[in-house]
């Protein structure tokens, strides 16, 4: 992940390689004059973090970091001061397949949070996948999206409760404007099969107390491989959108306005196949929901001897500047596209 959280100033959350207690919390400063980005400075702000993930600005200003077991908030300082560190929750689960954190704030100081299933399909060796499967039973499911709502002088956590289930792994969140609670979209990371077409990713809508399928359902309410016969997936939500197979929505954000993202999700697909290894938009339509065909902003992300290696995006970010930013995990590196200027009109000859 990264996040501008001052004029020049970013921060990256580097995961560590998946190593628990190895990852860090970085500062990625720019050339305050424009300059080429590959003047870039960098800064290591926190060490020995749980696989951190999400970040977002808050409400308060302050900056939410997601690591594997916790989510806590701190001020932004000056540059490079270590962050002052605040819980926010703690106790969540970090173990399992999908132990990352997703986080997104929504109207009136609600929080969302990923809290990924410990399995892929929740099935163990070569026996039938369970029904019903454990990590949707008792008051604290996985597999779900949960919501916190913060409040008070201090935005203390009030309530912390499931918002919808049957999610996979919800590491692609976002919140758009259109209602109290603002329009909960999340991109699911479906079932591992091994066929390159099949199953697709979700595109889906969450609404309050609704089950959108994982692990008994794929696709638009298909039977997924194991539960055929076994549950009637006309109980779960459709989704609002199906994308390719295996392409990994990893962070979605909406594109602020006054710049060339404006009036799009974007979208990071990390997947290996190619459908993944890009970074698209897609146009919010009348309803203000995410429509069409998506648009490549960055793509073709394939290796090519002598030119480039391939490319995994995970997350993104546009800046006051109107420039996107992407981080790509596979070689480490922080990408940016700038906006285009126009071309001098060409002077007139005799």
């Amino acid at each position: 992940r990264i996040l501008e959280v001052a004029p020049g100033r970013y921060w990256i959350a580097d995961m560590g390689s998946w190593e628990p207690k190895r990852g860090r919390l970085l500062e990625m400063t720019l050339p305050a004059d424009g300059a080429a980005p590959r003047r870039a400075r960098i800064a290591v702000l926190a060490s020995s973090l749980d696989r951190p993930s999400g970040l977002a600005m808050g409400p308060d200003g302050k900056v939410y970091v997601g690591e594997a077991g916790a989510v806590w908030r701190t001020s932004v300082g000056a540059p490079g001061a270590a962050p002052q560190r605040e819980a926010v929750l703690d106790g969540l689960p970090d173990d399992g397949t999908h132990p990352l954190k997703e986080i997104a704030f929504g109207p009136g100081n609600r929080l969302y949070v990923n809290i990924g299933s410990s399995s892929d399909n929740c099935r163990t060796g070569k026996d039938a996948p369970a029904l019903p499967c454990p990590d949707g039973e008792g008051a604290k499911p996985r597999a779900a999206v949960y919501e916190a709502q913060l409040g008070g002088p201090q935005l203390a956590v009030q309530r912390f409760a499931p918002f919808a289930t049957g999610l996979r792994n919800s590491m692609a969140l976002a919140v758009l404007p259109g209602s109290a609670e603002g329009r909960v979209l999340q991109g699911e990371n479906s079932i591992d099969y091994h066929d390159p077409r099949d199953p697709p990713e979700k595109l889906n809508l969450l609404q309050r107390g609704r089950h959108y399928g994982w692990p008994y359902c794929v696709g638009n309410r298909k039977a997924a491989q194991g539960y055929e016969g076994r549950f009637d997936c006309s109980r779960t939500e459709a989704p609002l959108a199906l994308w390719p197979a295996h392409a990994a929505p990893l962070q979605m954000i909406p594109g602020p306005a006054h710049t060339p993202f404006a009036g799009q999700l974007l979208v990071a697909w990390r997947g290996p196949q190619p459908s993944g290894h890009r970074v698209v938009g897609f146009r919010l339509g009348k309803n203000g929901l995410p429509e069409g065909k998506p648009i490549d902003w960055l793509s073709g992300w394939h290796a090519q001897d002598g030119v480039r290696p391939m490319g995994r995006p995970t997350g993104l970010t546009v800046d006051r500047a109107g420039r996107l930013l992407v981080v790509e995990d596979f070689n480490r590196t922080v990408l940016m596209l700038l906006p285009s200027t126009p071309s001098p009109a060409p002077t007139p000859q005799p």
